[in-house]
């Protein structure tokens, strides 16, 4: 395992004085990663970071109490996984379990020096139940939770006894009859799970929240337009349309940047060690404008069975999002790429030309001060901290 971190020992007043602090960690198919933010003067100021190199299998441990729902909100229809768990949540959630991801995430943050003792924890697309329901607007709040209980254990793989439900109804007309609910369910057992590796740290758990929310928070803000978010992952690519703000939709596929990089590594006929580097390294060779006409129609050749079905799922989700009641008309105003993949060159330009929309890799620093002399590193791992710097924006925007 092969850790990287930044910690900044300019920051002496944390001495005399004790800032409100946040910890973001994003526990993921990557590694480990943690961003610790202070506010300072009301601004979120960067404090320290780390991540891990070596992928771990927490997704994996999240595929037992698989809860996703297959372009949730557009179609009421549960993915096969989430009918037939891969494994038994006993051997899941076991102490063996607990301890090795308990030790890992100590390890970063001893590293990285770490001074939140509270912590703000991503979940899995796959491990949550994600829908939008519409039901009729009620007057008095037991009805509404009652109404809302029945609609979605209909919808649910498992009982609602066994989940921890939150909802949000969404803005709409105030004269309309009916209203929109957004429901995120999870298993309590996999909250057990993540409460226990973080006692086992030392680490009060405040919270647990979507990734989708995460990203939204660090990569569009109080942004009113429909934006689709992708997040490139290891193994998995996430799709989230996030309106007026609020992620409704999320879809996910088994394609990841490891794809890309066995792609890559077929063709350059390189170890698989170096490949990490050589993708930031063709990004940014392969950027300046001279070289862009000669190489992007080939590089998008190299990795066509990579962002191919990434530009299929785009364009299917927007399709079915659009066509919903109320949607009619609308115009999704862009894309925004983030996780590790999200910096191959090219990609941005490609899904650009592709929609005839705006297409670019967010940047989730924007919204956090730091020192300049740290732009070139920061911007470097900036795809891969994303779900991390949104949770730790989550008590400061």
């Amino acid at each position: 395992m092969v850790l990287f971190l930044w910690y900044n020992i300019n920051n002496l007043k944390i001495m005399f004085f004790k800032p409100k602090s946040t910890l973001g960690v994003d526990l993921g198919s990557g590694g480990v990663k943690l961003v610790e933010l202070h506010q300072q003067k009301g601004r979120p100021v960067l404090f320290t970071y780390g991540y891990t190199t070596g992928a771990i299998d927490m997704q994996e441990v999240a595929t037992v109490v698989n809860l996703s729902v297959e372009h949730a909100g557009i179609k009421k229809q549960l993915t096969p996984s989430a009918k037939s768990p891969l494994k038994d949540e006993s051997s899941a959630f076991s102490q063996e379990n607990i301890d090795k991801y308990a030790t890992l995430l100590k390890s970063v943050y001893k590293s990285a020096r770490c001074t939140a003792k509270e912590a703000i924890v991503s979940l899995p697309v796959s491990a949550i139940f994600h829908a939008v329901v519409t039901m009729p607007k009620m007057a008095k709040k037991e009805e509404f939770a009652g109404v809302l209980r029945a609609e979605v254990q209909k919808l649910l793989p498992r009982p609602l006894e066994e989940l921890s439900l939150d909802y949000q109804v969404l803005p709409g007309p105030a004269e309309a009859k009916s209203q929109r609910v957004l429901v995120n369910a999870v298993s309590r057992s996999l909250v057990a799970f993540y409460s226990r590796v973080f006692n086992k740290v030392g680490l009060r758990l405040e919270s647990l929240e979507p990734e989708s929310a995460a990203l939204s928070r660090a990569l569009i803000g109080r942004d009113q337009n429909i934006t689709m978010l992708v997040d490139m992952g290891a193994r998995r690519t996430n799709f989230f349309i996030v309106d007026k703000g609020i992620p409704v939709t999320h879809h996910s596929i088994e394609i990841g940047g490891s794809r890309a990089s066995d792609l890559l590594r077929g063709v350059l006929q390189i170890d698989s060690k170096f490949t990490e580097q050589i993708k930031y390294d063709l990004s940014e060779f392969l950027s300046h404008d001279q070289l862009q006409s000669i190489t992007s129609q080939k590089f998008i050749e190299i990795i066509t069975p990579f962002i191919d079905p990434i530009i299929r799922e785009i364009k299917y989700s927007f399709d079915l999002y659009l066509s919903q009641i109320g949607n009619e008309g609308r115009r999704p105003e862009k894309v925004i790429l983030t996780g590790g993949a999200a910096q191959l060159p090219f990609i941005a330009q490609y899904i650009s030309d592709t929609f005839q929309m705006k297409s670019y890799v967010g940047d989730p620093w924007a919204r956090a001060v730091y020192q300049e002399g740290l732009k070139p590193v920061l911007g470097q791992i900036g795809s891969r901290m994303a779900v991390a710097i949104g949770l730790a924006l989550r008590n400061m925007v």
